[in-house]
């Protein structure tokens, strides 16, 4: 597999990247409440993922027959997969944004939305210094000096203090012990998914056909494991008449689209981290526009928020620029 340094980004370019990533972050807490609500409303979180995948499969399938340049790139693929242009391997990160999304509707009402945003995020960074370091990404290996590390480090304590208020109201963290682990896994997983879909984007020429790829190894998924479990599980559950139920597979169709573009050019480490500012930024605004029942906006929560955003920056001037050493 052929990996290419990118060449590197003038200031305000690097600039405008960072605010689009991070606006690009602000749809997953969207996508978390839309998607969990359609769990709630269908009584399934795997039928809810379903649901979510084929909207979004549906939009992109539309998108690829519209216009030529998706078109061109989407017909690339069996010759990219012949070809062996990335590990066979690559292609399961859309098992991981099925994952994502089931994650999204089944731990969030266990742990609620602190622990899960603590555990998916302490496994994004996670997840995104391996990849990183190991050249998993478009971009081969990236150095992850001290200054970075400190950065990815003090993400960390960020959300978890713009959390603690309610971390410290949860009582019997051991019976939540499973979730938060899953959700762990997931986000670390996470990492993988965003250098698997930035390699894929490369080969095929175009970041909209790897979002396809997922989209289409994801419903497949979704679509089995719902056969298998379908007579086992309540029925009882009926399709929600709202529209807004069904956009959160347009919404994680701009998250992954931007996110296989994105690594090739900040990084997977870099670009995760201006993401995890943007869920950050975006459960504020949700507790603050749309609050729920459980919402709690206090010092702590915008402090370890501001943190966050100070801690990317630290890693943005850090550097981590690419290994000298490439695969060929």
């Amino acid at each position: 597999m052929n990996q290419t340094a990118s060449p590197a980004l003038r200031p305000g370019t690097k600039l405008a990247y960072l605010i689009i990533a991070v606006a690009t972050g602000l749809l997953m807490p969207i996508q978390s409440r839309v998607n969990g609500a359609l769990g709630v409303q269908l009584d399934d979180p795997f039928a809810a993922a379903l649901v979510s995948f084929v909207v979004g499969l549906v939009a992109l399938t539309l998108i690829h027959l519209v216009f030529p340049g998706p078109r061109r790139a989407a017909q690339s693929i069996p010759r990219v997969i012949a070809q062996r242009r990335f590990p066979w391997w690559y292609l399961g990160a859309g098992a991981v944004g099925a994952f994502v999304v089931v994650s999204q509707s089944t731990a969030v009402p266990i742990v609620g939305v602190a622990l899960f945003t603590v555990s998916l995020v302490t496994g994004q960074t996670m997840g995104s210094m391996v990849v990183d370091r190991f050249g998993f990404g478009p971009a081969g290996p990236r150095k992850i000096s001290a200054l970075r590390l400190i950065g990815a480090l003090l993400t960390l304590v960020g959300v978890l203090w713009a959390v603690s208020p309610r971390i410290i109201t949860d009582v019997e963290l051991g019976s939540l012990l499973f979730p938060m682990i899953f959700t762990l896994i997931v986000g670390v997983l996470m990492g993988y998914q965003s250098a698997s879909n930035g390699v894929q984007a490369q080969a095929y020429g175009n970041p909209l056909t790897a979002t396809l790829m997922n989209f289409v190894v994801g419903t497949l998924m979704l679509g089995l494991i719902l056969l298998v479990r379908l007579p086992l599980v309540s029925t009882d559950g009926a399709f929600p008449t709202g529209w807004w139920y069904y956009i959160g597979g347009l919404l994680g169709c701009v998250f992954i689209g931007v996110s296989a573009f994105m690594v090739r050019h900040l990084g997977v480490l870099f670009t995760g981290l201006c993401m995890i500012c943007g869920q950050l930024l975006g459960s504020l605004l949700l507790d603050v526009v749309v609050p729920t029942a459980g919402s709690q906006i206090g010092f702590a929560t915008v402090a370890g928020t501001v943190l966050t955003l100070l801690a990317v920056g630290l890693a943005s001037v850090s550097g981590g620029g690419s290994a000298k050493t490439r695969r060929r």
